[in-house]
């Protein structure tokens, strides 16, 4: 093949994978959003919702280990169970604060994750942070506390489960940068672990935290065409969120990571006020702009320290500021294995 139509080749398979994790992303959280909405399918199910997309997603790793795509590493199990509480209140969590929320506050309070991640490092691993850091974390915090304070849709047990979520999504991160430190192992290969077991326990558990929150069965439910159909959808949008995800890793840049991110985050915005929030006032808009400001001043912050740091200390790795660069690369959105777009790990 000449060299020019490998660069063409590669220029493909590139736009390829970002168009699929934009797509997928993006598109899993309108058609979660519409099932589980009440002018939707009212599918108030969230939690089982979650258990059906690891039950896909294990399959996908099942049939990725048998084929020796992916490799498989050993991981103690209760590690991997540790894990596995985590992500189910993460994701859970996510799905409960998509269904009660509006769409904007939803992404929005997302993004409260850099200041989250910042103190838990912080009190964890005693982590310093540069003035500019520091700037954008603050300018995300009012950006997000704007948002919180004028979105008419926000309630209190909506907002409880945007807490939760962003705690518990947090400490996921954490974790997964811990656990692959430790047993060099892939985000894609600690999936495929933890689906099997998370899907279990979330298809027992599912409905009856369901109940206990909505008050609602699952087998009262009447199931529709349509309630099927997106239940499929976002099966379906949540195995190509995570392949994607990790055709993604190490294709493109931290920057072009960062890029992607922030496109995300403004296509679920817009569409989310285009299709499902009907009220955006003057307050909202500016609100969530901080918050967007704040993300890209933080992204850029976080390279700036990472080129200080390598300059200052040719030959040894900062950890904690790659740590901050994974988690711009696999996560403000997603995590994924990440929030509800990666059933996992962005369902």
């Amino acid at each position: 093949m000449e060299p020019s139509e490998k660069k063409s080749s590669a220029a493909v398979s590139d736009v390829g994978a970002w168009g699929m994790n934009v797509v997928s992303s993006v598109g899993i959280i309108m058609a979660n959003k519409q099932l589980m909405s009440a002018s939707g399918y009212a599918f108030t199910f969230a939690t089982t919702l979650t258990g059906f997309h690891f039950a896909v997603t294990a399959l996908v790793g099942l049939v990725s280990n048998a084929t020796g795509y992916s490799a498989s590493k050993h991981v103690p199990l209760w590690e991997l169970l540790w894990f596995s509480i985590v992500a189910n209140m993460s994701i859970t969590g996510m799905n409960f604060s998509l269904m009660l929320n509006s769409v904007g506050f939803y992404q929005i309070s997302k993004l409260s994750m850099i200041p989250v991640v910042c103190v838990m490092e912080w009190i964890l691993h005693s982590k310093r942070y540069s003035r500019e850091v520091k700037i954008a974390v603050i300018v995300v915090v009012i950006g997000v506390g704007v948002c919180t304070v004028t979105d008419v849709k926000v309630n209190l047990k909506g907002f409880i489960c945007a807490c939760v979520a962003v705690l518990s999504t947090s400490l996921q991160q954490i974790t997964i940068g811990s656990l692959q430190k430790k047993y060099s192992i892939g985000s894609f290969e600690l999936l495929s672990k933890t689906a099997p077991i998370q899907a279990l326990s979330l298809l027992v558990f599912g409905p009856f935290i369901d109940y206990f929150l909505s008050g609602k069965l699952i087998t009262s439910y009447k199931m529709s065409s349509g309630a099927i159909l997106f239940i499929l959808l976002s099966c379906s949008l949540a195995v190509f969120c995570n392949v994607s995800q990790y055709l993604c890793i190490g294709r493109f840049s931290a920057v072009s990571f960062q890029v992607l991110g922030h496109m995300k985050t403004v296509c679920v915005l817009t569409l989310g006020w285009l299709l499902f929030d009907s009220e955006l006032t003057f307050k909202n808009i500016m609100g969530m702009t901080l918050a967007v400001v704040g993300m890209i001043i933080y992204s850029w912050a976080v390279e700036l320290e990472k080129q200080v740091n390598s300059k200052t200390l040719p030959n040894v790795k900062n950890s904690l500021t790659e740590e901050e660069i994974r988690l711009l690369k696999e996560g403000m959105d997603n995590v994924p294995v990440k929030d509800v777009q990666l059933g996992e790990s962005k369902v």
